[in-house]
């Protein structure tokens, strides 16, 4: 799958690797006209790369580098601000767009670290769909079943291209409902939706401001906790490892159960038998809060009235430059009256408290990132088939977002099975302890030999 962060930082602190080398193999993967590189990036940092890296190598050897981490390439989703460059969000709409006049607060943490920026990743446009399909800049194909052209989740869709074909060694993502979860759980790597209010969206293109949040995508739980740690000002060093004996699990009686196929069923089912053959307590829940969401959000939630407001002046001159899928989702947040958006947050900050209060005798929840694996491109001819499936690959991640919670995505199969993703989740302000949790139970899968990241 590729090095960690903690081995890439060890190997650069015995003088085994350099910063030079290590971005210029990622730009190699790039540049390599038979892989993925032009569908995964839309524009990459080719000379000022190579200048931070030997800057770094420099810091290095003089004992001054800003952190274990510094000089490792990471990859930056297209809906980041990065000065001197237009950020487009995967659109046309924003192509000529003013050049951004500072870095994004997280890019900008990252860069204070030390990493390196390789690149700006393609993704859904705008940000306002699970499935990763981008009609203007093209779609980089899942890491699993190639030849079959599957595709890679979104909207983080490059970010985590980026990682499975060794093109970064993180990706600075997004999640709103499941943008960096999805695109893991298809790929077969980590992503990580942090509690929203910990890191700061300050230049990150809005979708919605009361459900976005900024998380990483890498190959391992320890690689996102560091990177999240990067991205919230703490001291980012690897989680400890939760016991999996005695840890209590709370897996949902709710529709979040419903309509898997036969790959996600039989992973799940066979994770659930690890875990409990290992000493953790499972509890099959049901979880009215949960089931309160569909109906909270029928006339489109958050997503839809906020992005409206966002996007008001340019639909009304640039509206032919859209994805029309995309423009579809935007335009229902006109079924919305303002009283109707204050109910909805009301419903919402009743169902968090219930959801906080049911969780109190658990330690964390788990079931399935996405019901299915991940389609092939072809599956989607039409805009019916297109809405249906993205719903379904939506739904399962979106409810943490909505619940205001963390939550992170694991690789349930390794290769050749197709890729599938366990979520676990804690209410709101719990990120240490999930990582540690995720820690545990990615230890557990690893050492089996019928899963593992």
């Amino acid at each position: 799958m590729g090095p960690t962060l903690e081995e890439l930082a060890q190997q650069l602190a015995e003088g085994l690797a350099t910063s030079e080398r290590l971005v210029e193999e990622c730009l190699g993967r790039i540049d390599d006209p038979s892989g993925q590189g032009a569908d995964t990036f839309l524009s990459v940092a080719h000379e000022s790369a190579r200048a931070a890296a030997r800057g770094m190598d420099l810091l290095r050897q003089s004992g001054a580098a800003p952190s274990r981490y510094a000089g490792i390439p990471v990859s930056i989703k297209d809906l980041f601000d990065l000065k001197g460059e237009v950020t487009r969000a995967g659109s046309l709409v924003l192509k000529d767009a003013p050049a951004a006049k500072e870095d994004a607060a997280a890019v900008a943490r990252l860069k204070a670290a030390g990493f390196i920026v390789i690149g700006r990743t393609n993704m859904t446009e705008f940000a306002f769909s699970g499935i990763g399909i981008n009609p203007h800049y093209g779609t980089p194909k899942n890491i699993y079943d190639r030849a079959h052209a599957r595709v890679p989740g979104g909207s983080s869709s490059g970010a985590a291209i980026s990682i499975t074909d060794l093109m970064a060694h993180g990706a600075l993502g997004t999640d709103t409902g499941g943008s960096c979860r999805i695109p893991a759980a298809f790929n077969g790597i980590v992503g990580y939706k942090p509690t929203a209010r910990r890191v700061p969206l300050a230049g990150a293109f809005p979708l919605s401001m009361t459900l976005d949040s900024i998380g990483p995508l890498a190959r391992t739980v320890s690689c996102c906790a560091i990177l999240d740690a990067v991205l919230t000002g703490e001291e980012p060093k690897a989680p400890c490892k939760h016991p999996v004996t005695g840890l209590r699990i709370a897996v949902p009686k709710a529709y979040v159960m419903n309509d898997m196929d036969a790959d996600v069923a039989e992973a799940f089912s066979r994770t659930l038998a690890l875990l409990e053959k290992n000493g953790a307590v499972l509890t099959e829940l049901a979880f009215s809060e949960i089931d309160a969401i569909p109906s909270a959000n029928a006339k489109g939630g958050f997503s839809a009235p906020e992005s409206l407001s966002t996007h008001r002046a340019h639909i009304a001159t640039h509206a032919d430059l859209y994805d029309t899928r995309v423009l579809t989702r935007i335009e229902r947040g006109h079924e919305q009256s303002a009283a109707d958006y204050v109910d909805l947050v009301r419903e919402r900050a009743r169902i968090i408290r219930a959801f906080e209060e049911r969780m109190i005798n658990y330690d964390c929840l788990a079931y399935p990132t996405t019901p299915i694996i991940a389609p092939q491109i072809s599956a989607f001819h039409t805009d019916e088939d297109f809405a249906r499936l993205n719903m379904l690959v939506l739904r399962n991640p979106a409810v943490i977002n909505f619940l205001d919670g963390c939550a992170i995505s694991l690789p349930m199969t390794k290769p050749p099975a197709a890729p599938t993703g366990l979520m676990l989740a804690c209410p709101g302000g719990s990120d240490g302890r999930l990582f540690e949790i995720a820690a545990g139970v990615e230890h557990l899968l690893a050492s089996h030999n019928g899963a593992g990241a």
